[in-house]
């Protein structure tokens, strides 16, 4: 908590007591919705009101429109809006990164029959039956896009001339599965999961399979809102960083965390669908089964949480890859600009959260290629497969 002498005075109190922050029915969503019903808001001097979305396109223009005022969204979402590429231009600011890992690709049944179980044979059975392939995504610029995208091409699959890509918000891909709407899709926890209960799915990859401890879904808002509340969106994620440390102190709290979101007000599914991958005990529909250590994180010592300018940049270096940025853009100032280190570093202290030194961060991904923030324009450009003109 900020200092109460600070509060007396009145300097740090944050300026709107309620934040009404939207969230989309995905496993992680956790840290935001515990940091409401484990009162971590109140803590911090406010209370956070909870607003169901439908669609990462309805969180978006709640965004841009202030019918929020912060939420749980897609990484890549904020950027795309940011550079006008992802729905109506705005300034935006990410204000901390909410999980690192937790998604997976989910192929369907049938492909799995025709022996399309991973990126491998999902090629071999593209090149041997000849058709149109359908693969959903969440949102254009967002995090499952760039996962998928990312996957198919490290396997060899142009994922623009080779499949037809669509947009299906997340709680609605298991009944478009169901109905053969598309052959795999990219989607958060736990509707990969529940595509293996229904018998109608199964794990192709896990996204931390692409990119161990890889960025997935921030606390987003307006440059606008972070301008005029600084003090609130302190609040906000010292509140949320104290939730995530909650839900990753223990096995126990990770299995109540499952029991609180699957509630109707927020996932709307059985415990069961969510409690399993949750805790990292994974099955691929196929009969195999692991407990995988880099499961869904929602604090890890902080680590998850900080927003790195190299995670930014990287989505930016995606967009650029498949086209959806028609030329190199600053990659680094447009990343000081959104991601809010400042703010971010005040709140942790706050939470009394520990803060890396260096705002880039080192990683390799499925192909073995190394990220790292440095030279974007060239590693944008470097890939063999991709959309650049």
């Amino acid at each position: 908590m900020l200092a109460q002498s600070a509060y007396a005075a009145g300097s740090d109190a944050p300026e709107k007591k309620e934040v009404r922050v939207g969230f989309i029915p995905l496993t992680d969503c956790a840290s935001v919705v515990i940091a409401a019903v484990n009162k971590f808001d109140e803590k911090h001097g406010i209370r956070i009101v909870l607003s169901k979305e439908a669609s990462w396109a309805a969180v978006r223009d709640k965004l841009v429109n202030g019918e929020l005022d912060a939420a749980h969204v897609l990484y890549g979402l904020i950027y795309g809006v940011h550079t006008g590429i992802g729905g109506p231009k705005k300034d935006m600011a990410i204000l901390m990164t909410l999980n690192h890992n937790g998604q997976a690709i989910t192929l369907s049944k049938k492909l799995a029959e025709k022996g399309a179980v991973d990126g491998a044979s999902l090629r071999a059975l593209m090149t041997r039956e000849r058709r149109e392939y359908t693969f959903a995504q969440t949102f254009p610029t967002g995090t499952h896009a760039m996962w998928l995208y990312y996957w198919m091409a490290a396997h060899g699959i142009h994922p623009m001339n080779e499949a037809k890509m669509i947009t299906v918000p997340p709680p609605q891909m298991v009944a478009n599965m169901r109905v053969g709407n598309m052959d795999g899709y990219c989607v958060g926890e736990p509707w990969n999961h529940r595509a293996i209960a229904d018998g109608i799915g199964i794990t192709a990859a896990t996204t931390q399979d692409i990119w161990k401890d890889h960025p997935e879904k921030v606390l987003g808002t307006t440059a606008e809102f972070v301008q005029k509340h600084p003090n609130t969106c302190r609040a906000l994620v010292a509140a949320i960083l104290e939730a995530g440390r909650w839900i990753d102190a223990s096995l126990s709290n990770r299995l109540k965390t499952a029991e609180i979101i699957a509630d109707r007000a927020y996932v709307n599914t059985s415990v069961e669908v969510i409690n399993q991958r949750i805790l990292g005990r994974y099955q691929n529909g196929l009969g195999r089964t692991w407990d995988d250590p880099n499961h869904m994180k929602f604090f890890n010592d902080g680590y998850v949480n900080f927003p790195y300018l190299s995670d930014g940049m990287w989505f930016l270096t995606q967009h650029r890859r498949w086209g959806l940025l028609k030329s190199d853009v600053d990659y680094l100032a447009i990343a000081r600009q959104v991601n809010r280190i400042d703010l971010y570093k005040e709140a942790a202290a706050a939470a009394k959260v520990s803060v890396p030194k260096d705002p880039l961060r080192t990683s390799k991904l499925i192909d073995g290629v190394v990220w790292d923030g440095k030279q974007p324009a060239q590693y944008a450009a470097g890939f063999k497969i991709h959309a650049l003109s």
